[in-house]
């Protein structure tokens, strides 16, 4: 009978110290952008073991959804690598900030017999994305791509259906490479497409892509290494083909002229070793936080994040930010009130 009532109590005391444990835990929520999305999770991964109190729950719903989320308060931090409008700033119930945390390479993905790498132009792509070049043999296509066996097969061109920052990277880069593009389409987190099917999120287009012979879409680097998908090479401003690696992303980031807001293009840099379809990623954060518990835990990852965290992004080919951006990160992060 005693042994019974000792097996209780031990089982008691574990139930009660979990539900503590529960109840101390801090539940810091953010949503948005997917294209970072490999590498916060290692962040908020990580960081449980620097602070065992807070938890992240993060919705990788696209960068259109952590802009509206930020700005309807339904949320503590919002994800967009497309930066906020002026329009969309002036609406929010309070200062936001831009905390820019990575930068990343947009990939032209295909699925074509024998998986070649391609080379790609400025106007070749903007004519796959307009709906003007609709076949694999096209003379401009295989001028390009001289020895590799391209099939006369129809073009699918694979985008994204949600509000995206990837979309804003990919279409800003349009914008200032297709006068045609800038005219028809323009640059946005979503656009009235000219051709092609949707899919939602980068996980959406790498999957359709994916299964559709003959596809061609655009996702962030790490989805194109996850899915072991070619990708393109693609001619730069100085008129060079340059493979999106860590090196070319980084050659493209430290041409950026970064005002201190912090928004900020990237695409079609110059320099002849620039990946030219590169943009970054930025953390929305309120500057005058509501729940000041809440706000000092978020600073105090926010901070980590831009040092040790940055350490991290290699490792996941992403492009950590340069030491001066960080240092001046860091001071937008110490204006953050609690």
């Amino acid at each position: 009978m005693m042994k019974l009532h000792k097996t209780k109590f031990v089982g008691l005391a574990i139930a009660l110290g979990l539900s503590a444990n529960a109840s101390a835990q801090m539940m810091i929520n953010g949503a948005g952008a997917t294209f970072p999305y490999p590498i916060y999770s290692k962040w908020f991964d990580e960081y449980t073991k620097v602070d065992p109190s807070v938890r992240f729950n993060y919705q990788s719903i696209g960068s259109g959804g952590g802009q509206k989320q930020i700005m309807a308060q339904t949320v503590d931090f919002g994800a967009s690598d497309g930066p906020m409008t002026d329009d969309n700033l002036s609406k929010a119930p309070g200062k936001l900030l831009h905390i820019p945390t990575v930068a990343g390479a947009v990939v032209v993905v295909s699925n074509l017999p024998g998986n070649p790498a391609l080379k790609l132009d400025a106007d070749t792509i903007a004519g796959i994305f307009l709906g003007q070049i609709k076949k694999w043999n096209d003379p401009k296509l295989t001028a390009l791509n001289p020895g590799v066996k391209l099939p006369d097969q129809d073009i699918v061109v694979v985008h994204r259906s949600d509000g995206s920052g990837t979309t804003f990277i990919f279409t800003d880069y349009l914008s200032k490479i297709s006068p045609e593009w800038k005219q028809k389409v323009g640059n946005n987190t979503s656009v009235n497409w000219p051709a092609g099917i949707g899919g939602k999120g980068n996980e959406g287009v790498s999957g359709q892509v994916k299964q559709t012979p003959g596809a061609i879409g655009y996702v962030e680097l790490i989805y194109a290494l996850q899915n072991k998908m070619p990708y393109a090479d693609v001619k730069n401003s100085a008129g060079e083909f340059v493979k999106p690696t860590l090196e070319s992303v980084t050659a493209a980031l430290s041409t950026a002229e970064i005002p201190d807001d912090f928004r900020f293009s990237m695409t079609n840099a110059p320099g002849k070793d620039a990946y030219p379809i590169s943009g970054a990623t930025w953390l929305l954060v309120y500057q005058q936080q509501k729940d000041p518990a809440k706000g000092k835990k978020l600073v105090e990852f926010l901070k980590w994040a831009m040092s040790k965290g940055e350490e991290m992004a290699k490792a996941l080919d992403y492009a950590p930010l340069p030491d001066s951006v960080q240092q001046r990160v860091l001071k937008r992060i110490d204006e953050i009130k609690t």
